[in-house]
């Protein structure tokens, strides 16, 4: 077992904020379905979830999905393959939850992302020493697109996550950039 085996990571579509403070529900984009995917699976994470309420973006998903796991891509690229079977499409993060109840028999804990500080996050060295601490519980990362999750969602999590610092003022990397350099701080030898 690996040491993130019940490490999952999801990327929410909804509920987040656009420019404007509105809550809306974002496009998935290729990019982050593969790349995503692919630091997932260098890291040794259970499970991918993309979640999105729009089903035609599930349909989107689940058609790029199997076009690498058993269209020509499973051939042409096995290892795109490998990174894809860890993908999941859900309709909302309480069905992402309920699937990681299924598979493990315990709730996961939440743990809410963003760019901007929280009086109440914890670092990557707590979350990783709290994940080494009880290696049966499961964890749910969440991602967030568009201009960020909401607040209800920053609510009802478990842990805020501390933000991706570079160290100047500038602070807007793509999402799939963050979930890469998480993982690395958390499972990253």
């Amino acid at each position: 077992m690996t040491v993130a085996a019940n490490f999952n990571i999801a990327l929410l579509h909804y509920p987040v904020y656009d420019k404007n403070r509105d809550v809306v529900a974002t496009a998935v984009t290729n990019l982050d379905i593969h790349d995503i995917a692919r630091s997932a699976r260098t890291y040794g994470v259970s499970r991918y979830y993309i979640v999105t309420p729009v089903e035609e973006q599930r349909r989107l998903v689940e058609k790029i999905r199997q076009h690498w796991l058993s269209g020509w891509g499973s051939t042409y690229n096995p290892k795109r393959k490998l990174a894809l079977e860890l993908l999941q499409t859900e309709n909302s993060l309480a069905e992402a939850i309920l699937d990681i109840e299924k598979r493990t028999g315990r709730r996961p804990k939440t743990v809410v992302t963003g760019a901007s500080g929280r009086d109440n996050s914890v670092s990557f060295s707590d979350l990783k020493a709290l994940i080494d601490a009880e290696p049966e519980q499961p964890f749910l990362m969440l991602l967030g697109t568009g201009w960020g999750l909401t607040e209800e969602v920053f609510d009802k999590s478990d842990y805020v996550l501390e933000p991706i610092s570079g160290g100047g003022d500038y602070n807007h990397l793509s999402v799939r950039s963050a979930a890469s350099i998480m993982l690395d701080r958390l499972f990253g030898r």
